[in-house]
């Protein structure tokens, strides 16, 4: 298996729940030093060790263990060995069924809060880049759509660090549809595709595109609604155009 198959088994694989043949692959992939699937272990676990911090230590309640007895059809109090053997053993079949049946609810539960946290992540780098973009000195500030009914809003741009923009008023994009932002130079030159982006259910959108940008050359930002995979070229009318100042 190649490092993008086992993609989603790197949480399984820290938390010890990985199955084969997937744990086999990865140890194989780790003993020899790929260098992708270590970066992706060492992330997983210290998303896992964010979320053992987190969570609340799970004891089995009273309650559950006088199930667990009954399950087995044993009392609560006995006497003599041969009964307390045979409670023993009917209960270790019992809590096996039990704790399997949790092994598997534990990796569901794990899969979506790594899922989760992992989003989270990927969220807070973006408003981060997009403070660095607003908080910048030479920072300029353009806005679109003001005498339109929608969509409007803003866009930022800071030579050094690239081009923030934020939106209201902007229609959820439709099943395999992703609004694609466009760099228009000056002089009639090619649009340069800066990457896609959808809109919320609420219509505001923010999406941000880092990297240098030689603003004397640029001539406007512009959004055009494209298929989800993006193209090289614009191939409908721009919903939103922003002259650069």
């Amino acid at each position: 298996m190649n490092c993008s198959e086992l993609r989603d088994h790197f949480e399984l694989y820290s938390l010890g729940l990985a199955e084969e043949p997937e744990r086999s692959e990865i140890r194989a992939h780790l003993d020899r030093g790929c260098e992708v699937c270590m970066k992706e272990v060492k992330h997983a676990r210290e998303l896992a060790a964010i979320l053992a911090s987190t969570a609340a230590p799970l004891m089995p309640s009273p309650k559950l263990r006088r199930r667990i007895l009954a399950a087995a059809g044993v009392e609560s109090y006995g006497f003599g060995w041969t009964p307390a053997l045979a409670a023993v053993a009917a209960l270790s079949l019992c809590a096996a069924v039990y704790f399997s049946g949790r092994e598997r609810e534990f990796s569901q539960e794990a899969r979506s809060l790594l899922a989760q946290t992992r989003s989270q992540n990927i969220e807070l780098t973006r408003l981060n880049e997009a403070f660095a973009i607003l908080n910048g000195a030479d920072t300029t500030v353009t806005s679109f759509g003001e005498k339109q009914p929608k969509p409007k809003g803003r866009v930022f741009v800071n030579p050094s660090q690239g081009v923030l923009l934020i939106a209201s008023s902007l229609p959820m994009a439709p099943a395999g549809k992703a609004y694609e932002m466009w760099l228009i130079p000056k002089g009639g030159k090619a649009p340069v595709a800066a990457g896609m982006f959808q809109a919320r259910s609420d219509g505001t959108a923010m999406h941000v595109q880092l990297g240098a940008l030689d603003v004397s050359t640029s001539a406007a930002v512009a959004v055009t609604l494209e298929d989800a995979a993006g193209v090289s070229a614009p191939t409908t009318t721009p919903v939103i155009v922003a002259a650069l100042q």
